[in-house]
């Protein structure tokens, strides 16, 4: 599965109608949270019979397309599903007790409600809402896919426009040759990340070199009237400009983790809580700012698309431990240097990154996702261990639209 994003074009009419349409799907969403609360022992089932009975019962619910209630209803199960699943593994803390939705930025449609024009460039919602005929535009090319790979759309807002996402059922894989190398990888503060062969990216810190313009907008809200005309205008200047770093910070990452994996054979990183490591919030804004997780998730995306290893190792000790000898040497954070007995002398991370990838290739590592190479690995088998970190749509694996 795949995600293929455009940016819609319309009237304001239209980008009124689609406003509607999310406020609806917000709507039904929050109706089926409510009736799971009230009513014990309800069902995934019930919550889509719940739908109809909106629809009867509120004339605007009935506008939106049945298979974008069902969606929506879908919506809301998921996060009592996930509420359900972490109350029986025991996770430690909150347990993510389903909320009513405040803010809404899309609505989704599945195989029915919108039709593609013959030219692929022009999509039509037939709905009731009349949001009607919205124009496409982006790189990608939708002439090689066939209408019935398309599972579902959905229309996202964000400050500068709306986009049309396209879910397509497809193979995603694509082979490429061989290198016969492996690399162990060490992310950081300091610099984005070190490898096991010493070599390291700077951390370009997006939001630090933003900061000022962020809070240049965020004095320009807090001036206006509230409710006014003024302070909606200057609350989007300032969503565009966290949309932008958050997308540079996005295509950094990408870029990076795509060069890795077609560049080795073998990729291990460090299983990472990011969750956890944001508690000390001495580090909180720096560690959110260096966007760990989106190079993680990029990197288990082009090991599946490419056929490449990725292996997740639990990163305990990495740091301590001596990649020569083994021997514990206990060093502080503000140590950046590895010194020990045996004579080894490396940078902290350098030594780090060795450690991950001996890790990696002695064991098969807590978590991570082990892809089937037969060329490079003979028998091994493809396993998947642990969560899956794309949370787009599903297990969808989405790639920026401007760049493949």
């Amino acid at each position: 599965m795949i995600v293929i994003e455009f940016k819609a074009y319309g009237k304001q009419k239209q980008y009124n109608a689609i406003d509607e349409a999310i406020k609806t799907a917000k709507f039904i969403r929050n109706k089926c949270i409510r009736h799971w609360m009230d009513n014990k022992g309800v069902k995934k089932t019930d919550l889509s019979a719940l739908c109809a009975v909106l629809a009867k019962e509120f004339p605007f619910a009935n506008e939106l397309n049945s298979m974008a209630r069902q969606a929506s209803a879908e919506r809301a199960w998921s996060s009592i599903a996930r509420f359900y699943d972490n109350c029986k593994k025991k996770v430690p803390g909150k347990k993510g007790f389903p909320k009513f939705k405040k803010h809404c930025h899309s609505v989704e449609y599945k195989t029915t409600g919108w039709k593609l024009c013959p030219d692929k460039k022009w999509i039509n919602f037939i709905d009731k809402k009349g949001i009607g005929k919205l124009k496409l535009k982006g790189t990608w090319d939708l002439w090689c896919l066939e209408i019935k790979l398309i599972k579902r759309v959905r229309i996202v807002r964000r400050a500068d426009g709306y986009y049309v996402q396209f879910c397509v059922n497809t193979d995603i894989y694509e082979e490429i040759e061989l290198t016969g190398k492996t690399i162990g990888l060490d992310v950081g503060l300091k610099n984005f990340y070190t490898d096991s062969n010493g070599d390291s990216q700077p951390n370009p810190r997006f939001y630090r070199k933003g900061e000022k313009r962020l809070k240049f907008h965020q004095r320009r809200v807090s001036r206006k009237k509230k409710g006014s005309a003024n302070r909606k205008k200057a609350i989007n200047r300032l969503g565009k400009t966290h949309l932008n770093i958050s997308r540079q910070r996005e295509e950094h990452a990408k870029r990076l983790a795509r060069c890795v994996v077609q560049s080795n054979d073998l990729v291990a990183y460090e299983d990472l809580r990011v969750k956890n490591l944001v508690k000390n919030h001495s580090l909180a804004k720096s560690i959110y700012d260096a966007g760990w997780y989106q190079f993680r998730k990029w990197i288990e995306h082009f090991g599946t698309k490419f056929g490449r290893v990725t292996v997740a190792v639990n990163p305990s000790y990495t740091s301590q431990n001596c990649s020569n000898c083994g021997e514990v040497v206990k060093k502080s954070i503000s140590t950046r240097t590895h010194v020990c007995s045996c004579g080894c002398e490396l940078d902290r991370d350098h030594n780090a990154a060795i450690n991950i990838l001996n890790r990696a290739l002695s064991t098969v590592g807590h978590t991570g996702t082990w892809n089937n190479i037969p060329n490079a690995w003979g028998d091994l088998a493809s396993t998947l261990i642990g969560e899956n970190l794309s949370q787009q749509a599903e297990s969808l694996n989405q790639e920026s639209p401007s760049r493949d």
